[in-house]
């Protein structure tokens, strides 16, 4: 073992052994029921500003430096991709969600849809709930690897176990207490990297690097399509952000909320910029490593003393806790309290939270088991969750909100063609990180499949008539022409898209079109007009409701 990586593991250690004693305070404290999964609702704009900036930020800037070893400076769009998320999350949906007092977006849709469809999409969300967990602990094992004799594997194991007993025994208070203290480890995380990097290369060696690989220094270098990917996966998930929604709405009012994560947007810019800076100065000072989350750790050891090298990797093992632990607290509450619900009615509140604790052991198994498959490229994990993920629950989350026409079995299958057509493109796409099946990301694929089941198994299926309010006559035809005019636009610029990377986007776009026009055109059939001005008054207050 070598000097870094025992600095690394003792410090680790120590800082495992603060956090253990800080999760038997949670323990002391656990709030019984719900209060379980939401902190009882007595958190501040600080503490979800702690919360969030863990989830996001250290998982972004984990994959930002995968990232910008291998595209250099196009990296920082992952960061920014993220940061409009936190901010959409913050101007729209805090407030709205606050007052429903949702807890996870699969309760939302059961709610609507009934049992069965709480069931499918929170088994669904459960199971990709451990790939964005394995996608940081990658980070940290990738460092354990470079410096020890322990393979990246083993090392997912020792990870994905701390993470089961700090979360079964305090729930949210667990991850908000983690989460503080994991912020202030990043601090050391980015002032240690920053003077890495002002050691060796410095500004001249970015200099060197542009002569000798301008590409690096290019905005767009990480390919259109994929930076697209980035941007449409996290617009989309404003409305999918589960366990960004269930740290917020643990907050006591939803204008603390709304600060919290609006104060998170700003404190994850230092993550985007020196995130991109120091995978950019790996690449000067450890070119050519095949694994870019290797290549980091060799660099900081070898510019840093050994005691400053485990400093930063204490940052990045607190990045990995950051994100993978409300990960897997979210994804088990999805199983153990909606799958819960949905298979036992009368369970009790204390049935929900053992539920709960159950789920984390098999949530934790299947972490295991990821990390054993494929033990390499972070982000790519992070973009397979999200397709499968996204895939399943769009189209019935935005039914909950917009279209009360839409029926409960166009619901489960549309949940169920998503999230296979997203996985089944990644199929065809040899599993690959950047080069897809026809040029076309399967998270376009997955989400605009989803999307059309829905609405065409509701149009065949559900008894209904056209509006007869003129104004959402009016707003149905023009986004029926809006679709049409994208549909003529794409089919005429085919050959300039499609190697730009925008074919997928743009059939998304067609397809997002035509559903509004749905939802704004078909209400349910009435002989009388009073059940349709009901349908609407409750559909346009849900809108309201989201200004």
């Amino acid at each position: 073992m070598t000097a870094p990586g025992a600095w690394t593991l003792g410090l680790a250690f120590v800082y495992t052994v603060a956090l253990a004693l800080a999760s038997r305070t949670a323990h002391k404290r656990a709030d019984r029921g719900e209060g379980f999964f939401v902190g009882s609702r007595t958190f501040g704009p600080w503490t979800v500003a702690f919360c969030i900036t863990g989830l996001f930020s250290g998982s972004s800037y984990i994959a930002i430096l995968e990232l910008s070893y291998r595209t250099g400076i196009s990296a920082i769009w992952y960061g920014v991709a993220e940061t409009v998320q936190v901010l959409l999350i913050a101007l729209i949906l805090v407030k709205p969600l606050r007052k429903r007092l949702v807890v996870t977006v699969t309760g939302m849709i059961g709610e609507r849809f009934g049992r069965t469809a709480q069931a499918i999409a929170g088994t669904i969300t459960a199971f990709t709930f451990p790939m964005w967990s394995v996608a940081t602990a990658i980070a940290f094992a990738s460092a354990l690897h470079a410096f020890t004799a322990l393979s990246i594997e083993t090392s997912i194991v020792v990870t994905a176990l701390l993470l089961l007993i700090f979360l079964s025994a305090g729930g949210m208070r667990a991850v908000a207490l983690t989460q503080k203290a994991n912020c202030m480890v990043f601090v050391a995380m980015l002032a240690v990297g920053l003077a890495a990097f002002f050691i060796n290369p410095g500004f001249d060696g970015l200099g060197r690097l542009a002569g000798e690989r301008p590409e690096m220094f290019l905005l767009g270098n990480a390919g259109i399509t994929l930076i697209v990917a980035w941007f449409g996966t996290f617009i989309v998930n404003v409305l999918l952000a589960q366990a960004a929604f269930q740290m917020t709405m643990s907050c006591r009012t939803p204008e603390d909320g709304r600060r919290g994560m609006l104060y998170a947007a700003g404190l994850g810019i230092p993550f985007i910029l020196i995130g991109t800076l120091l995978g950019v100065a790996a690449a000067v000072i450890v070119p050519a490593q095949d694994l870019g989350l290797v290549a980091v750790p060799l660099y900081i050891a070898e510019v840093l003393p050994a005691p400053l090298a485990g400093v930063f990797f204490l940052g990045v093992w607190a990045c990995a806790l950051g994100w993978a632990a409300p990960c897997q607290f979210s994804g088990a509450t999805s199983l153990g309290r909606d799958v819960g619900r949905a298979l036992r009615p009368q369970a009790t509140e204390d049935d929900l939270v053992r539920y709960t604790r159950w789920a984390l052991v098999l949530l934790t198994v299947l972490m295991i088991i990821f990390a054993f498959l494929r033990s390499e490229e972070s982000a790519w994990w992070n973009v397979l969750a999200w397709t499968l993920r996204n895939g399943a629950t769009l189209a019935p989350v935005l039914a909950v909100l917009f279209w009360p026409l839409a029926t409960r079995r166009a619901a489960y299958a549309a949940m169920v063609v998503g999230f296979t057509t997203g996985l089944a493109w990644y199929h065809f796409s040899d599993w690959s990180p950047s080069s897809f099946l026809y040029g076309i990301h399967p998270v376009w694929v997955g989400m605009s499949a989803n999307v059309l089941t829905l609405v065409i198994l509701t149009l065949l299926t559900a008894q209904w008539q056209r509006t007869r309010s003129r104004k959402r006559e009016l707003q149905g035809y023009a986004a029926l022409a809006t679709g049409t005019a994208l549909a003529i636009v794409a089919a005429g610029f085919w050959n300039v898209m499609h190697p730009l990377g925008f074919t997928g986007l743009a059939i998304f776009c067609v397809t997002t079109a035509g559903a509004a026009a749905a939802f704004l055109l078909a209400v349910p059939a009435s002989g009388q007009g009073a059940l349709e001005a009901s349908v609407l008054r409750r559909q346009d207050e849900r809108v309201a409701s989201l200004d």
